[in-house]
């Protein structure tokens, strides 16, 4: 009887906790879904404002939640330099959000981020989300996590590729797919894939 009511009251725990989870992040962006906080305004790692819609091209744009220190990014680190840089070659707008609030005096502090930025040579957009709004508006869970926009709504969210460990294993390469296939105002032909990374470190 009474390992009975313990599992009962670890069950209720544990279903308390999902909710919090869950509430927390939001429900995750359904495809074809608009765009949301487009006109948010995000510092960047250079200093100026910048938005969504301000990042975003005629083709769409591609946003990635990212981090400092996260060890799936630093797995992921050139894959999302090349891909950045892909987008521009292609026209198709970039933007990589640190949404990490809870480590805002630490590794995902400004500063860092900038420093971060500088070292991988970045030439899109780093920026740092205040309070994880618009981690909280997308849904967005873990690090790296990937969301690609045409100009109608979502079209592809989830993994870079099917190999987060090795890059050089890939077989499927689910992200530039979807870049090429918006790119030529074209719908993806792999639309939604499990992202595997580090929890975003929202501030409870």
């Amino acid at each position: 009887m009474k390992k009975g009511f313990i599992f009962f009251v670890l069950l209720v725990a544990c279903g308390f906790l999902l909710s919090f989870i869950n509430t927390s992040a939001g429900t995750e962006l359904g495809l074809n879904a608009p765009m949301p906080m487009a006109d948010e305004k995000m510092k960047d790692v250079s200093g100026k404002e910048v938005s969504l819609n301000t990042s975003k091209t005629s083709k769409g744009i591609l946003v990635i939640f990212s981090s400092n220190t996260c060890p799936y990014v630093k797995l992921s680190e050139t894959r999302i330099k090349e891909l950045s840089d892909e987008c521009s070659k292609q026209g198709v707008g970039c933007i990589i959000i640190n949404s990490n609030e809870a480590q805002r005096a630490d590794e995902d502090s400004f500063d860092a981020m900038v420093k971060y930025a500088a070292a991988q040579k970045l030439n899109c957009a780093y920026v740092v989300d205040a309070n994880s709004k618009i981690a909280d508006a997308f849904g967005a869970t873990r690090t790296p996590q990937c969301f690609l926009f045409n100009v109608k709504g979502l079209v592809y969210k989830g993994a870079i590729d099917d190999n987060v460990k090795d890059p050089a294993a890939a077989k499927a390469h689910y992200l530039k797919d979807a870049i090429d296939a918006v790119a030529k105002n074209e719908t993806p032909k792999m639309q939604e894939t499990k992202s595997i990374g580090c929890t975003i470190k929202r501030v409870e």
